[in-house]
């Protein structure tokens, strides 16, 4: 997909219609808790793990933490507790993100034609979009795709295929669900490794709805084109791996991952932007992920963006911590609700994660 000419965003060189986000919906569970509320959870007294979590420019994050035990200390989960976590409380995040979404869109259940789940904090078959449309009672001839694995930058990966989705059925509504319950990813063993880890993510789901159709109104910002960047040499940067001991999946984040992320960040951002007849300067919003203090100042830095550009990214961070896949949905959420987006303006859409990725988006109101 291409960008039209100037203030004709509508239609790509071929005529077809860009597919436009029409609808957004995010959800996250009930209990949120202060990062110095979960050092005192999980009774962490090693000053080395509380300085990670106390200087991590987060203050909330909602999570679904482990039961108590009868000795008034979080149990330690299994791995299938923990899956059975995963699918529990994704179903129930996913559903309300969902329904949001759509009645933004001024949509209905039996108009979604297509459904695409992102998810990396667990497995399951059948995935979330199967257990989606038989929870909501969707129509069972919908779609579907189910996107495991690929981490926090797979939102605009799912993303992309629901877009060339849209384009290819004008007119028919595609979905989106990112469904990420984090606390379904945690290991508890005291060592710094998985401290960052427990220290940065949250849990969320976030939903967006996607419609190419010439009737489209015009406020919901036209999907231009996508790009994607893999740093090979960064492949084992960000990743599970199977933790004996402790018997569960076990994630790790190279320290280095920031400054590796934001060294490729304005190569991304050309490369997008190649061919389109805009520079930098022309992008008047950034929607980027949410993954962590030293990544966001990375990427601001290499980027020279101030920190009004990427004040939602910040908030999001601040207020829910690392959200994986969904993050830059709740930043888009907020863009939104802040009302200063006018017609015409583009705005870049950015996620991070492992491979080790970068994909981005162009859009334009």
């Amino acid at each position: 997909m291409v960008a039209g000419e100037a203030g004709r965003p509508e239609s790509t060189a071929s005529g077809s219609v860009h597919p436009r986000i029409i609808g957004v919906g995010t959800a996250v569970p009930a209990a949120s808790y202060t990062q110095l509320e979960l050092l005192e959870e999980f009774r962490i007294t090693d000053s080395r793990i509380r300085s990670i979590f106390l200087n991590s420019a987060i203050e909330r994050r909602n999570l679904v933490l482990p039961p108590l035990g009868a000795d008034g200390s979080r149990e330690n989960e299994s791995q299938g507790d923990l899956l059975a976590k995963h699918a529990e409380t994704g179903l129930q995040m996913g559903r309300t993100a969902v329904l949001e979404c759509l009645e933004r869109a001024g949509a209905a259940l039996g108009d979604v034609r297509y459904l695409c789940c992102i998810t990396s904090t667990g497995f399951l078959t059948p995935g979330f979009s199967a257990l989606l449309i038989k929870d909501l009672g969707m129509d069972r001839h919908c779609s579907r795709l189910d996107v495991v694995g690929m981490g926090c930058n797979a939102g605009l990966n799912g993303l992309t295929a629901v877009a060339g989705w849209a384009r290819a059925h004008p007119g028919q509504l595609a979905l989106m669900v990112c469904v990420e319950v984090c606390s379904a990813a945690y290991v508890f063993d005291g060592t710094m490794r998985s401290s960052v880890v427990n220290s940065l993510f949250g849990d969320g789901s976030a939903a967006v709805a996607v419609r190419a159709s010439a009737g489209e109104r015009k406020d919901a910002p036209a999907l231009l084109r996508f790009s994607s960047c893999i740093i090979p040499e960064a492949v084992g940067a960000m990743r599970y791996d199977w933790d004996e001991s402790q018997g569960k999946y076990s994630f790790f984040l190279d320290p280095e991952i920031p400054y590796v992320v934001g060294a490729h960040c304005e190569m991304s951002v050309e490369r997008l932007l190649r061919g389109a007849g805009l520079l930098q300067s022309d992008i008047k919003h950034w929607i980027i992920h949410s993954g962590g203090k030293k990544v966001i100042d990375a990427v601001r830095v290499n980027l020279s963006l101030s920190r009004h550009d990427v004040r939602h990214t910040i908030g999001v961070l601040r207020d829910h911590g690392n959200l994986s896949s969904g993050s830059f949905l709740f930043s888009y959420q907020r863009l939104l609700n802040e009302g200063n987006v006018r017609p015409g303006d583009h705005g870049i859409l950015m996620t991070m994660g492992p491979g080790s990725t970068i994909e981005m988006a162009l859009v334009r109101w």
